[in-house]
């Protein structure tokens, strides 16, 4: 499969489109970066593909938050402390109810750091009853935003897979949607899945796929990754 098979990619867009258009509540979570200082204001090819689908779906049930705008610091590794594993206690709960209405929201970092906003994250996401998370393939792994999103996310697995308590996002259906240059996007995304998994979201195929400009690894031309943006925007962001 190349990105020159446009009708299928078309297709699996459809698909998506037409999966998305049962929930109630739709959170998508973009995860890819652009210094946003740059005169036009360019966002990645993942990003304006969120937007797109809101946009093709109208309505408004879909809530698009683009995470490398807020400000979350980096997990603080509580899994696995000498202490032991403190991740998600009960102790950790985020006491604004305003930011945590659910009252599931309970980290370490969240705590630690006053002016974290994954709260805007959480409280979205246990409204929701669907999620789509949006990302880039750097070096052969999600980029850096998503890395750090999932893991200060630890907490929702560790509740259920470790202290024993309930799977609090068992009622929710979640995707991935991962855009890439040359280089194993099609391992990135088994690999994100079995995350989604693990964390306890109800995994949908039909909200999990990727786009590789390329399967050539080797090449990293200038020219090819002007192409790539063209035959983007010519498959997903143009009727």
């Amino acid at each position: 499969m190349t990105c020159n098979d446009e009708q299928h990619y078309k297709n699996i867009l459809d698909n998506t489109l037409q999966a998305l258009k049962k929930y109630k509540k739709i959170l998508f979570l973009t995860t890819s970066n652009r210094w946003h200082g740059e005169e036009g204001g360019e966002k990645p090819k993942s990003t304006k593909l969120a937007y797109e689908i809101a946009k093709r779906l109208g309505g408004d049930n879909i809530s698009i938050i683009e995470v490398p705008l807020l400000k979350i610091y980096p997990c603080e590794g509580n899994v696995s402390t000498a202490r032991g594993n403190t991740c998600g206690e009960l102790e950790a709960k985020k006491k604004d109810p305003l930011k945590n209405p659910s009252g599931y929201h309970r980290c370490w970092a969240s705590i630690n750091n006053k002016d974290d906003e994954l709260w805007q994250i959480s409280k979205e996401l246990f409204e929701s009853d669907c999620v789509v998370f949006f990302g880039s393939v750097r070096w052969g792994q999600m980029n850096s935003e998503y890395q750090k999103l999932i893991e200060r996310l630890t907490w929702i697995e560790n509740r259920h897979a470790t202290l024993g308590e309930d799977n609090v996002v068992q009622n929710i259906d979640a995707g991935i949607i991962i855009v890439s240059q040359n280089w194993n996007s099609k391992e990135v995304l088994s690999t994100q899945k079995k995350v989604l998994q693990f964390f306890g979201f109800n995994v949908t195929d039909n909200l999990c796929w990727n786009w590789q400009y390329t399967q050539n690894e080797s090449d990293e031309s200038k020219e090819s990754y002007v192409d790539a943006v063209k035959q983007f925007a010519k498959i997903f962001l143009e009727k």
